[in-house]
Formats: structure tokens, sequence, C-alpha cells
């Protein structure tokens, strides 16, 4: 008591003299001073504290100098002085809208010297409650404010990355989950940072956290340390390839409940395709996958981790009840050089139970990921269950699942091996299969119009579109394709591949036969669907029409004969100031079939020259140019071709709707918006040319033209034929190198016996030599024995034979 009453008498100055709260601060500031006492300075924190509220302008410039010397000297010594002084520093450096200026000039003030900015990560090693979480939440508010200075500060700290690892090992989950909110302040586009807490274990303490948080099932505080997780990897090359050499990437897939270890042949559990779903749970997992797609995308990543997370996201958009947003981002986190074998993966695609709140589900028959994928973008999610809601997700679903689509055809043999598919059998059927695909092109228009119907032949160009792109040989075999004259009926929005598992699939209805209804191709179908759509005010699908056309003279002169100039030049003629798709398409289209009809036949470019000129040159090229600035163009995006329905109609879009409620259309592609942009200039070029010209080029110095590109045919066949030669010259070589081998094999051989013969005569060439040297050295013997009596001997021999003959 007589502590508090000195303290109060002191700051109350003489009896009766008012006390203003800038005499008040001044005093509280003289009391900061080290050279009073811990229970002075303890109390002078105190005090200002309680000022701060009303007077912080005042306490900053009088008591900030003196607040920071205590903060350095006692909050290690007395753990109740360095909770106030923390709390106090923390709210003369808030930034609010009143005093935003103010805490911005506290905060530099503070972050003049980096001592100050040491002591705070020092403070982080404090086993005390109050200052850890003082200390963690002032840290938070510094860089909030001054971001950069703070990350330097803490770059040079001696204790900095241990004391603020240590802090994520907090059992108590207050200080924990204060941590994870100042670390993805500290770590936020700072590469340097993000790389020192990584090699300190902080993606082992994060994980941890995600696991005891109970794994995706998690709240927010899972929620955050995955934006923390995620925040260390993205754009940091060097902690993607740490990361994956833990045990962390199959960690991931184990979150998401599907199996590390699943091979290509077998079906993940259906744990994984059934769950059950909630806002915060879809969050948790949108983080997942957004790492594990940034792994794929990055270097370094192995084939064996690529391929297991392309499976788990094909699992999860195709086959599995998770939501449009979640089958979305997996499908566009897929990499645009897709290696992953769609057509030989089975998959088994389930669909909810009507009326039963997504309690209840079918499992439906196995298919392949390809013919799920192409069902998906044709019907819509769950095989167009509910199709009739064009909401924007639903669309931006099936608008994923066709870039899919694009990125694995883009291979030419593919492609060749899928238009082949629908090449009509050799052996003619009573019932013949139909490609789900062909069915959805050849739909004809009705009126009233079928939305669902319409938004399915839609998505079916798009992807005919890009079966045919940059690909001679499949417009070939395209042109061959002859769909059956009587097609089977079909339910709006139901596919071709799903029915359920415990069912059997329907009996094929048996076309009644017509002799007067002959299969036709595709492009006159095409034409005469394009005619109706005109007449019933339908949406006009030019996708496949534009990638079959171009730099095809054949096609080009099946859809002149087919009657598609007249349906092309109607609606050029009955223009409106409201309308600009549809004539700008169509004067898109006859440049298109002016520019490529070399093909002899009925309809020849000097044929469709005079049609031009009355419409006027410059008349069709507005039409052009008035479509590619219409928004539906615009607004076309590589990420995205959606867009609302009450943008494209002028109407303002509400806000407070929510993206699955909100109405949503497509009208084109990415795909069809860059053909546009590079083609559209040589289309409005050509149409000023003479009809006896061969190209829209032949006048002009640069670009490609028809004569170029009869130089480069001729070239293709010279390199044809020289490479059929030089297959002729290899044969001829491969016979050449087996005969010589024959040879070489019988010289081997005589080799071998002129060897054996050498042995043998060097062998008796051996004998007789030593039989000479034996006889030698035997006649050396005998001559050595002879030679002392040689001369009597020889002399009675003589004088013997002498003796003889006198007797004689």
């Amino acid at each position: 008591m007589d502590f508090l009453s000195q303290t109060y008498i002191a700051l109350r100055g003489p009896t009766g003299a008012p006390q203003s709260p800038t005499d008040t601060i001044a005093k509280l500031s003289d009391r900061l001073s080290p050279s009073t006492l811990l229970a002075d300075r303890r109390a002078a924190v105190l005090s200002l504290k309680g000022l701060t509220r009303d007077c912080k302008a005042d306490v900053g410039e009088r008591a900030l100098p003196g607040l920071i010397h205590v903060l350095q000297n006692d909050t290690e010594i007395d753990a109740d002085i360095g909770k106030a002084v923390l709390e106090t520093l923390q709210h003369l450096c808030e930034v609010d809208e009143p005093s935003k200026e103010l805490g911005l000039k506290h905060t530099d003030y503070f972050l003049a010297n980096e001592q100050s900015t040491h002591t705070l990560f020092t403070l982080l090693g404090s086993s005390h409650f109050y200052i850890r979480f003082a200390t963690l939440q002032f840290l938070a508010t510094l860089l909030q404010n001054r971001r950069s200075a703070v990350q330097g500060y803490f770059l040079k700290a001696p204790n900095g990355a241990p004391s603020v690892i240590s802090v994520l090992e907090d059992k108590r989950e207050i200080i924990r989950n204060e941590s994870i909110v100042m670390i993805q302040l500290l770590i936020s586009q700072s590469p340097d940072i993000q790389k020192v807490l990584a090699f300190e274990g902080a993606f082992e303490k994060l994980f941890n956290i995600v696991s005891q948080e109970g794994g995706v099932e998690g709240g927010v505080i899972t929620y955050d340390t995955l934006r923390c997780a995620d925040g260390l990897l993205r754009f940091n090359a060097s902690n993607q390839s740490y990361f994956r050499e833990t045990s962390l990437p199959a960690l991931l897939c184990s979150l998401l409940l599907f199996p590390p270890n699943l091979q290509l042949q077998d079906s993940p559990p259906q744990e994984f395709a059934l769950q059950f779903w909630d806002q915060q749970k879809a969050a948790n997992i949108n983080l997942i996958i957004g790492i594990m797609g940034m792994l794929i995308g990055s270097k370094g990543s192995s084939n064996q981790e690529t391929m297991l997370y392309v499976r788990c996201f094909v699992e999860l958009a195709l086959a599995s009840n998770a939501p449009t947003l979640l089958k979305t981002q997996a499908l566009r986190l897929l990499p645009s050089n897709l290696a992953f074998p769609l057509s030989d993966v089975i998959l088994t695609p389930y669909m909810p139970v009507p009326e039963t709140n997504g309690e209840e589900w079918d499992r439906l028959e196995p298919a392949s990921a390809l013919d799920v994928l192409v069902e998906l973008a044709l019907h819509g999610e769950y095989n167009g269950l509910y199709g009739d809601r064009r909401s924007k997700d639903a669309l931006e679903l099936r608008g994923a699942a066709l870039n899919v689509f694009d990125n694995f055809v883009r291979k030419e043999e593919i492609k060749q091996a899928i238009i082949q598919g629908m090449l009509p059998p050799e052996v003619p059927t009573p019932a013949p299969m139909i490609s789900p695909l062909i069915h959805a092109l050849c739909i004809p228009p009705t009126s009233p119009l079928n939305v669902m119907n319409v938004t399915t032949t839609h998505f079916a160009t798009l992807l005919f579109a890009h079966l045919l792109a940059s690909s001679p040989r499949c417009k070939t075999f395209a042109r061959s394709i002859k769909p059956s004259p009587a097609l089977p009926p079909s339910t709006p929005g139901q596919g071709q591949f799903f029915v359920p598992a415990d069912g059997a699939h329907p009996p094929p209805s048996v076309p009644e036969p017509d002799d007067d209804d002959a299969p036709q191709s595709l492009i006159p179908l095409f034409t005469e669907n394009l005619s109706l759509s005109f007449l019933s005010k339908s949406r006009v699908d030019v996708a496949e029409e534009k990638e079959w056309l171009w730099e095809e003279p054949k096609a080009v002169r099946e859809f002149l004969e087919a009657g598609g100039l007249g349906v092309l030049v109607e609606p050029i003629n009955q223009t409106t100031e409201t309308e600009s798709l549809v004539p700008g398409l169509c004067a898109f289209l006859l440049g298109l079939c002016y520019e490529f009809n070399h093909e002899p036949g009925e309809i020849t470019r000097s044929t469709i020259h005079p049609i031009i000129s009355r419409l006027g040159v410059d008349a069709l090229i507005g039409r052009m140019t008035h479509f590619r600035e219409d928004d539906r163009f615009k607004s076309v995006t590589p990420e995205s071709m959606v867009m609302s329905s009450r943008t494209s109609s002028g109407i303002g879009v509400d806000p407070n709707q929510n993206s699955v409620e909100q109405e949503a259309e497509i009208w084109f592609d990415w795909a069809f918006i860059d053909f546009w942009k590079s083609n559209h200039y040589t289309v409005q070029r050509g149409l000023s040319v003479d009809p006896n010209a061969l190209s829209s080029s032949a006048s002009s110095s640069s670009g490609p033209n028809a004569e170029s590109a009869m130089l480069i045919s001729s070239l293709r066949d010279v390199i044809r034929t020289q490479a059929t030669e030089m297959d002729t010259l290899k044969a001829q070589l491969k016979d050449v190198t087996t005969s010589s081998s024959a040879q070489l094999k019988d010289l081997h051989a005589r080799i071998a016996d002129l060897e054996a013969t050498l042995e043998n005569v060097e062998g008796n060439k051996k004998d007789v030599e030593k039989e000479q040297e034996d006889l030698l050295v035997l006649l050396d013997e005998m001559s050595t024995k002879r030679r002392p009596g040689q001369g009597a001997d020889e002399g009675g021999w003589f004088g013997g034979v002498r003796g003889r003959g006198g007797g004689r």
C-alpha cells in the first residue's frame, strides 16, 4: 500500500495542481530509466499501457525509447514486465484507420535498431506462455507493417530459425496456432527464409500438426498449416527438391485416403471414392491437391511420383463424389504433356441415388478413364444427372475435361487410333455400335431448343475439332466416317457407357431398314445441322468445320457440294445490330472456303468470287472485325472459357449469388480463339484475291503461298520416295549382310581345316627332323668308334682286294 500511495503522490504532483496527460506520460517515461527499481519500471509500463489507447502519439513520442530499453534488458528477468512491455509496443505499432501513419512511424522507430528485433526472436525461446504469445503477436504486427525489414533481421539473428521452429512444437494450442500465422507472414516472398526454415525441419513439424488435428477433417488450424506448407514450397525449387527426399510426398496421398502403393491395374478403396464432404474439408483438400500439382509441374519429379499423383487426380475427378470445384482443380493440374495411359486405366464411377441427399450411391459398370473423360465433357458430372443446371462450376468442370482430352490427343498416333475407331466396320452388322462422340455430333437441332442437347453437341464439336487439328491424315479418315442413318434415340444427358453395376445393358434398338436413306458422311450431315441451327435460332457450332476445312481442299469441295455456300451466305445478308457472332463466323467460313477451294468440282473459286463481290469485301471484313470485338470472344482465356450468361446478355451479375447457382454458358474454347487470331488475316486477305490465283499470297511477298505449299508437298513426296528407297537399300544391305555372314562362316571353316592340316604337317616335320637328328647322332657315334683302327683296316682291305685280283 505504501508503494502504491507513493507512486500515486509522485504522479499526482503537489496537492491541488492539475496533471495533464503529457506531464503524466513524461513522468512515467522517466521511471523507465534503468536507475529506478524493477517494480517502479513495471508499474510505469503498466500505466503507459493504459494510456496508449487515448494518448498513442504522446506515449510513442516520449516513452518508446524507454520501452525498447526495458524490452532488451528486463523482459528475460521478469515475465510480468515483459508481458506488459510487449503488449504496450503492440498497441503502439498497430495500424488502424485513424492512426495508420502513426503506427507505421512507431514501427520504423522500433526497427531502426536490429538488436530490438533480435531480442524478439530470442524471446520466442522462452517457455513462459504470455511472453511467447505476446512476442508472436508483436512479430506478426511488425511483419504486416514492414515485412522486408523484419525478414532481413531474421536472417542475421543468431537463433532466429531454431526459435521459430521450437514454437511449432509447443503443446499449447494457442501458441502453436499463433506461430503458424506469424510464419506465414515471415516466409512471404522470401526464398531464403523458406530454405532456412525447411532445412530446420519445418515440413515435418507442420505435417505433424496436420496429423494431430485429424488430417483433412481438421478445422481452420489444418487449413492454415497447409497454407504455410504451400508457402514454403511454391516458387522455391530448392525446397521442392528437399521435400521430395522426405517421406512426405506419400503422406499427401494418405491424407486423401489414396493408397500410395496402388498399382495401375488395381482400384482405389471405396473410402477414397465416397466420402462425406463439408466446406472446410474441401478447402483443406484443395490445398493438398495444389501442393501435389506443384510437385508434378516442377523439375526433378520422379516418374513414379508423377504417375501416382496423376492417378490420384484422375480417380478424384472421374470416379469420386468430391465437390465439383475439387474435380475441376484436379483436372487442371494434370500436366500438359500428359503421358498417362487413360485408355488403359479402368475406373469404377459412382452416381448418386436421387432423393437421398448424397447419402446413397450406385456403383456403375467399369469403364476406361478415356471413356469417362469424354462422357464428362459431353454430358457433365454424374453422366448428366444435373445437366439441366447450367451452373458456372459444372461448365468449368466440363471445360477442364475438354482441355485434358486436348492434351491427351496431341500425339498423332493417338488421334489416328481414335478416328479409325469411328470408321464403319468392314462387315456390316444389323445394329452397328456408334461412338458417343459421333452420336452427340449428329444430334439435330430441335424447336423448342433442348439446352442439354445443345450443350452436348457444342462440346462434341470441340472434342472432334481437337482430333482434326493439324492432322491431314485424321481429316482424310474422318471423311470416311458414315454414321448410321437412323441413330438410336437417347435420353438427354444419358451417356453410352454408364449402367448400374447390378443391371444389364439395355437391348440395342434395331432401326428399321430404309432403302431411301443411305448413310452419309459427316460433312454433309454437319452442313444440314448448320442450316437447321440457323432456322431454329440455335447455337452455331463451327469448331469442327474451321479445323476440317483449313488447308483441306477435298473437305472444302465436299462442304460446298453439300450446299454449304447457300447456308453461309443467307446469315451474312440477314445481319442485325445486336447479333455479331453468326455473321462473323459465316463470313470467316466463306473466306476459308474461297481460300482453299483448289479441287475441281461444280463450285469453284470463280463461282464464289461474284458472290463475295456482291456481298462486298469490306462488308465481310467488317463482319469479322465486329465478331472479334464481341465480349463473348474477348472473355475466353487459356484458363477458362466459361462466362456468365447474364454478362453475355448485357446484364450485370449479382455478386452475392453463389457460383454454383449462377447461370453460365460457353461459346468458344481457347483453341478456337487462338486459331482465329492466327489465321483471320489470311482469310481476310484472301477475299480480295483474283479467283485464278492459287492462294491469297500469290501477289504478296510475305507469308506462305500456294506455290510454297505445292513445293512443300513435292518435297514431301521426294522425302517419301527417298524413305522408300532407303528401306529398299536397307533390305538389300540386310541380304548382303546375311550372305556375307554365310561366306564368312565357310571361310572360317576352311581356315580351321587348314590350321588342322598345318598342325599335322608341322607334327610330321618335327618327327622327320627328330629322326634325322637321331641318324646324325648314330652316324657320329659310329664314326667315333671306327676312328682308332681306321688305317690298318683300310690297308688290309685294299690289299685283300688287290690280292684277290692278282690271283685271278
